[in-house]
């Protein structure tokens, strides 16, 4: 195990055909502090992570497991969920600023262009997950 790969621990929640399912916590930094339950800033999510395994037989429901991803799995679902998108969003704002648009119906253009991006990452959906894949340590 690198020190740079992203990894969080977590329990077997399902199995079936091929993948195991993981509820992972994900915590911000500050849900360890002891006043944590007093701060508003302390986030607590539960997330189930799909791994596919070839042999699921080796592990059970309510087993504890680490999941594990290369860094660069991380920067590709940053680049494919926010920078594009962010990308996407500003240049159909300036591009419809740039032909006299109002701010309201620049905004709406912003918006509306990114209903293709993300239909196109929909219809590619078995495609990522291939390439966006965990494992199980």
């Amino acid at each position: 195990m690198s020190d740079n790969q992203i990894s969080h621990s977590g329990v077997i929640d399902s199995i079936e055909n091929g993948v195991v399912h993981v509820r992972i916590v994900q915590s911000s930094a500050c849900s360890s502090c002891k006043v944590a339950s007093y701060c508003s800033s302390a986030e607590h999510k539960e997330k189930i992570i799909d791994v596919r395994c070839a042999n699921t037989q080796k592990y059970a429901v309510g087993q504890e497991v680490t999941v594990m991803a290369a860094p660069s799995v991380g920067t590709k679902a940053v680049v494919l969920a926010f920078a594009i998108p962010t990308v996407i969003l500003l240049a159909a704002i300036a591009i419809s600023l740039g032909y006299g648009a109002s701010e309201g119906v620049a905004a709406v253009t912003g918006v509306a262009a990114m209903v293709p991006y993300y239909f196109i990452l929909y219809l590619n959906r078995k495609k990522l997950e291939r390439i966006l894949t965990f494992y199980i340590a």
